[in-house]
C-alpha cells in the first residue's frame, strides 16, 4: 500500500471549513494587519493565541481571494507561532496559489510539503479541495504530477498519473513532458513501460492540443539510445488501436538515422512493414539515404527493389539519394545510368544532380563525360548554375583546356551570372599549371576589378604557381600579403614554398620557412616531412634524412610517398644497397610497395648498369604484381636507351601496340630523342608520324628532340620547319626549345641570330637557365666576341643563375674572369 489510510491523517475535512466558524472580529483584524504589513499586533500574546494551529486553515480559507495575505499568514504562523502546518494547510495554500496562477510560490510550498509529508497521499487531499476553492482539476493535477517528477519522486508520480487516467482527468502537455523527460533522463525504463497503455490513450487527446505524445516519447527514447523501448512503445500504440501518422513515423526514422543507428532504423522500418503504418516514398528515401551514407549500397538497392515491388515509383528525392550514394562510393558510371533512367521516366531533375555527376567525372579526370552530362543538362532545358559552370571550368582547367574554360566563364558572365571566387581560382590555377603566370595574374587582376576579395584558395594557387617556377621572392610577397589581410596560410601554402626552395636547392631559406610552421602552430603533414626528406637526401645529408625518417616511423608510419622519396634519393646517389634495405623495411612495416616504388628501383638499377637485375624484376612484376603501368614501360625504355640497348627499347615499345597499356607522348618522345641522338633521324620521324596517327599530340619536348636531331644531322631548314609546325599546332616553345635553336645557330657561327633568339625567349617571359647562357657565351667566345660573352656572363650572375662545370671550363678556357678583373 503506497499511502497510509486517510482517516489516520486528519481530525476534520477541508470541505467543512466555513467562515461561520470564525469570529468576524478575528478575520477582520487579521485581514487589516496583513494588508497593512504591520506585524506588531501578532506579537500581542492574546492576538497570537487566537491563531491556534487548528484555526489557520479556516483563516486561509477566508483569505482565499487575497493570496499575498494568505501566504504571509502561512509563513508567519510557522515562523512566529512555531506551528507545524498540517498536510491540509499545505493543500489549502497550494489551491489558493494555483487558483491565482502564482506557480513559483506554489512550487516552493509544494517542495516543502513533500519534505514533510512525502509518504502521505497528497493527491487525495488536494482532490477534496476542488469544490471548496474552485480550482481547475486539470491545473492542480498537472501541477502535482509535474511536481512529483521534478523532485524525482517517480513511484508517486506514476501512481498519480495512473489515477488521473482512470478518473479521465486530462493532463496538461507540460506535465506530460516533465514526466517523460524525467523518466527517460533517469533511464527509468520500468516506469515508462508501466504507463505505456495510458500514454497511448493520452496521445489522441494531446494531438488536438498541439502536443504529439507519440513523437515526443519516441524522440526521448531515441535521443537516449533506448531503441528497443521505442520499438516496444510503437507496438503498444498499435496494439491499443492507435495507429501513428506516417509523417510522425518518418520523423522517428529520420531521428534513428541521425543517431547513427541504421540497424535500429531498419528494425523500425520492418516493424512498420509488419504492423503499420505502411511506408511511403519518404520512408524509403530516408532509409536508402542512410544506407548509402554507410556505404551499404547492397542494402540500399534491396530497399529500392522492395519499393518498386510495392508499387511505389521513385521520385526526384529517391533518384537524388541513390545517385548521390553511387557517386560518393565512386560508382560514377552507375550513377550516370540512374540519371539517364530518371530522365527517360520524365523525372524533372535539377542542376544539383547534374552538377554532382559532372563533379564526380572531374574527380576521375574524364572530361569527355563532364561535357556530355553538361550538354544533356542543356537538352533537358535546365539552365546551368554558377556551381555547374564552376565544375565545368574546373574540369577544363584540370585537363589543360584553360582557353576553353575562359570561354565558358565569359558565356555565363554574359548571361548575367555572377562568377564565384572558385571560378576565378580554377582559371588562375589552370594558367599556373600551364606555366603561364602572366595570364594567371591577368585573371587575378580581373578578379580584383570585379570586386571579389581573394581568399586563401586564390593566394594558395598563386603562391604555388610562383614557387613552382622559381619566383620565390614574389611568392613570399603574396604570402605576407595574405597574412596582413588576416588570412592564415595553411600547411598547403607552406608546402608550396618549401617545394619551391627545394627545387632551387636553397636549403637555408627552406629551413627558415619550415621554422615558421611551428611558430604559427601549424601541424606539418606527411607532405611537409617528405619535402624535408627530399631536401636532405638531395644534399646527401643522409644521416639527417634517416633520423627524420625514423622519427616519422616512431610518431606515425611513413606512407609510400615518403619511402619512395628516400629510395629515389639513394638511387640517385647510386647507393642501391640502402635503397633495397628501405624496400625491405617497407615490407616489414606493412606499407605495401606500389608500382611507383618499383619504377624508382628500376631506374636505380639502370643507373648502376644492372640491366639483368632490371629484366628479372620486370618479369616478377608482370607475373606477381603490382602490375606495371605506363611509367614502368617508359622507365624501362628510357633505361634501355641510356644503356645503349636501343633494340631492346624498340622491342618493348612494340609490345605495347597489342597490349592493354598504350604508349603516351612521353613514350614516343623518349624513343625519338634516343634515335635522334644516334643520327637515326628518319626512324625518329617514323615514330613521330606513328604517334600522330594514334591521335597523340606532340609536346614542346617532342618537337625539341626532333629539332635537335635535325640541327645536328639534317640542316637548319628542316629544323625551322619543325618549329613552324609546332607554332601552327599552338605549342609554345620553352627555354629548352630556344636553347636548341641557339645551339644550332651558334655552331654555324650565326651569333647575331642566336642573340636575337635569346632575347625572344626573355621577351616571352621565359627564364634562361645555365644551359641557355652557356650556349650563347660559348658561341660568342668561339667567334672572338668576348665582350658580348662577358656581358652575358655578368647578366647571368645578376639573375642569380649559378655556373655549372661546363660553363666554368668555358670561362677558364677563354679567360673571361681575367677580362672581368675577377681572377
Amino acid at each position: 500500500m503506497l499511502f497510509p489510510p486517510l482517516n489516520l491523517l486528519r481530525p476534520y475535512r477541508i470541505s467543512s471549513l466555513s467562515s461561520s466558524l470564525l469570529s468576524k472580529s478575528l478575520i477582520t483584524r487579521t485581514f487589516f494587519v496583513l494588508q497593512g504589513n504591520n506585524f506588531k499586533p501578532f506579537q500581542n500574546r492574546n492576538f497570537s493565541s487566537e491563531h491556534r494551529p487548528t484555526i489557520v486553515d479556516q483563516v486561509l480559507f477566508s483569505l482565499r481571494s487575497e493570496p499575498s495575505s494568505a501566504i504571509r499568514l502561512f509563513e508567519w504562523s510557522e515562523k512566529v507561532l512555531g506551528s507545524n502546518h498540517s498536510l491540509h494547510s499545505y493543500c489549502c495554500i497550494t489551491h489558493i496559489l494555483l487558483f491565482h496562477r502564482l506557480f513559483c510560490d506554489a512550487h516552493q510550498v509544494f517542495d516543502k510539503m513533500l519534505e514533510r509529508f512525502g509518504d502521505l497521499d497528497v493527491f487525495e487531499v488536494l482532490h477534496e479541495g476542488f469544490k471548496t476553492y474552485g480550482t481547475n482539476p486539470n491545473t492542480v493535477c498537472s501541477f502535482l504530477l509535474a511536481g512529483y517528477f521534478r523532485n524525482c519522486r517517480f513511484d508517486e508520480g506514476i501512481s498519480v498519473f495512473l489515477q488521473l487516467s482512470k478518473m479521465g482527468i486530462d493532463v496538461a502537455p507540460y506535465a506530460l513532458r516533465t514526466m517523460l523527460d524525467s523518466l527517460v533522463a533517469s533511464r527509468c525504463v520500468d516506469g515508462i513501460t508501466n504507463i505505456l497503455e495510458e500514454l497511448c490513450e493520452q496521445s489522441a487527446k494531446k494531438l488536438k492540443q498541439g502536443f504529439n505524445v507519440y513523437e515526443f516519447v519516441m524522440r526521448n527514447f531515441i535521443s537516449n539510445h533506448l531503441f528497443e523501448t521505442a520499438l516496444n512503445f510503437h507496438r503498444k500504440m498499435i496494439d491499443r488501436g492507435f495507429l501513428p501518422n506516417i509523417v510522425d513515423c518518418n520523423k522517428v526514422l529520420k531521428m534513428l538515422c541521425k543517431e547513427g543507428s541504421v540497424e535500429a532504423a531498419s528494425k523500425f522500418f520492418y516493424t512498420m512493414l509488419e504492423i503499420g503504418p505502411s511506408p511511403n516514398l519518404v520512408t524509403f528515401s530516408t532509409l536508402i539515404d542512410s544506407y548509402c551514407k554507410k556505404r551499404n549500397l547492397e542494402g540500399a538497392f534491396m530497399l529500392y527493389n522492395l519499393m518498386l515491388q510495392r508499387g511505389l515509383s521513385p521520385d526526384l528525392v529517391v533518384y537524388s539519394v541513390i545517385i548521390d550514394g553511387l557517386l560518393k562510393n565512386e560508382r560514377v558510371e552507375e550513377g550516370h545510368r540512374f540519371l539517364t533512367e530518371a530522365l527517360e521516366k520524365n523525372q524533372k531533375l535539377d542542376a544539383v544532380i547534374f552538377g554532382s555527376i559532372m563533379d564526380s567525372y572531374v574527380r576521375v579526370g574524364d572530361l569527355g563525360k563532364v561535357i556530355e552530362v553538361y550538354r544533356r543538362m542543356f537538352r533537358e532545358g535546365i539552365s546551368p548554375s554558377i556551381v555547374t559552370n564552376g565544375i565545368l571550368i574546373k574540369g577544363l582547367c584540370q585537363a589543360g583546356c584553360v582557353r576553353e574554360a575562359t570561354g565558358v566563364f565569359g558565356d555565363y558572365v554574359k548571361r548575367g551570372l555572377e562568377p564565384s571566387n572558385l571560378a576565378y581560382s580554377n582559371l588562375i590555377d589552370g594558367f599556373c599549371k600551364l606555366g603561364d603566370l602572366k595570364e594567371a595574374f591577368i585573371w587575378y587582376r580581373k578578379m580584383l576589378v570585379a570586386g571579389h576579395v581573394p581568399d586563401l584558395v586564390v593566394y594558395a594557387v598563386l603562391i604555388n604557381g610562383l614557387s613552382k617556377q622559381g619566383y620565390l621572392n614574389e611568392a613570399l610577397q603574396f604570402f605576407c600579403q595574405a597574412s596582413k589581410k588576416g588570412i592564415q596560410p595553411n600547411v598547403y601554402v607552406y608546402n608550396s614554398l618549401l617545394d619551391g626552395y627545394c627545387r632551387l636547392n636553397q636549403m637555408r631559406d627552406m629551413m627558415k620557412v619550415y621554422s615558421l610552421i611551428s611558430m604559427r602552430n601549424i601541424i606539418p603533414d606527411s607532405v611537409t616531412q617528405t619535402l624535408l626528406l627530399k631536401a636532405l637526401i638531395a644534399q646527401e645529408r643522409n644521416v639527417e634524412a634517416l633520423i627524420l625518417f625514423f622519427q616519422m616511423v616512431k610518431i606515425d608510419a611513413p606512407d609510400a610517398i615518403a619511402y619512395c622519396t628516400l629510395i629515389h634519393g639513394f638511387c640517385e646517389q647510386k647507393n642501391l644497397k640502402a635503397a633495397l634495405n628501405l624496400h625491405q623495411l617497407m615490407k616489414q612495416t606493412r606499407v605495401s610497395p606500389d608500382i611507383a616504388i618499383y619504377n624508382v628501383l628500376i631506374r636505380g638499377l639502370f643507373n648502376v648498369d644492372r640491366v639483368d637485375d632490371v629484366n628479372n624484376l620486370f618479369r616478377k612484376l608482370a607475373a606477381h604484381g603490382p602490375e606495371p603501368n605506363i611509367v614502368t614501360y617508359n622507365t624501362m625504355i628510357c633505361g634501355y636507351c641510356t644503356s645503349e640497348k636501343l633494340d631492346e627499347a624498340m622491342q618493348l615499345y612494340e609490345s605495347l601496340v597489342d597490349g592493354p597499356i598504350r604508349g603516351t607522348v612521353i613514350t614516343h618522345s623518349i624513343l625519338i630523342d634516343a634515335l635522334c641522338k644516334r643520327g637515326r633521324v628518319n626512324e625518329a620521324m617514323l615514330i613521330f608520324r606513328r604517334m600522330l596517327n594514334e591521335g597523340l599530340k606532340p609536346t614542346v619536348v617532342t618537337y625539341s628532340c626532333l629539332a635537335d636531331g635535325y640541327f645536328k644531322f639534317c640542316g637548319l631548314d628542316s629544323a625551322f620547319e619543325l618549329f613552324e609546325e609546332m607554332s601552327k599546332n599552338k605549342i609554345d616553345p620553352n627555354i629548352v626549345s630556344f636553347s636548341i635553336i641557339m645551339d644550332g645557330l651558334c655552331k654555324r657561327g650565326l651569333i647575331e641570330e642566336a642573340l636575337s633568339t635569346f632575347d625572344a625567349a626573355v621577351y616571352r617571359r621565359l627564364l634562361p637557365d645555365v644551359v641557355a647562357y652557356s650556349i650563347v657565351i660559348h658561341g660568342c667566345c668561339r667567334v672572338g666576341r668576348l665582350t658580348e660573352a662577358r656581358i652575358m656572363y655578368e647578366k647571368m650572375l645578376a639573375k642569380g643563375v649559378v655556373p655549372d662545370q661546363v660553363l666554368d671550363r668555358i670561362i677558364v678556357e677563354y679567360n673571361l674572369l681575367g677580362e672581368l678583373g675577377l681572377s
